[in-house]
């Protein structure tokens, strides 16, 4: 049974988008360079990200000499919506609401243990339970 298309790109594509939202167009060898600083890939592997994003719609190329030049189709903000979306609908049953109370919630216990003062200081030395 084949699977539904998702609307959130999966990691590699999304870390090629974010070098073009970056680049706001760029070639290959640009795109490369930049994801080259958190993840380096191979040439053909970022050339073959970048045409399965042509073909998904999510990016638009034209020729530039011999070479092709990326733009984003896509916005930032259209995939942010896309990925809340699918947290909602997927952990949330579709609910806004129990979304921000969830998060209302964990700030509440975060804050809460910013503020109350420590059980159990550090003790110094050695911790015997390791051993």
């Amino acid at each position: 049974m084949p699977r539904a298309a998702r609307d959130v790109p999966p990691p590699l594509e999304l870390l090629c988008l974010k070098a073009l939202w970056s680049l706001r167009e760029g070639n290959v060898t640009q795109v490369k360079e930049v994801v080259s600083r958190t993840r380096p890939l191979a040439y053909t592997t970022i050339m073959t990200v970048l045409e399965r994003l042509v073909r998904k719609g999510r990016l638009k190329r034209r020729k530039s000499g011999r070479a092709f030049v990326y733009s984003p189709e896509t916005s930032r903000d259209t995939l942010r919506r896309a990925a809340i979306r699918e947290l909602v609908d997927s952990f949330f049953d579709g609910s806004a609401e129990e979304l921000l109370r969830f998060l209302s919630a964990d700030e509440a216990q975060v804050a809460a243990a910013a503020a109350a003062p420590a059980e159990h200081p550090p003790e110094s030395g050695i911790d015997t339970v390791l051993l």
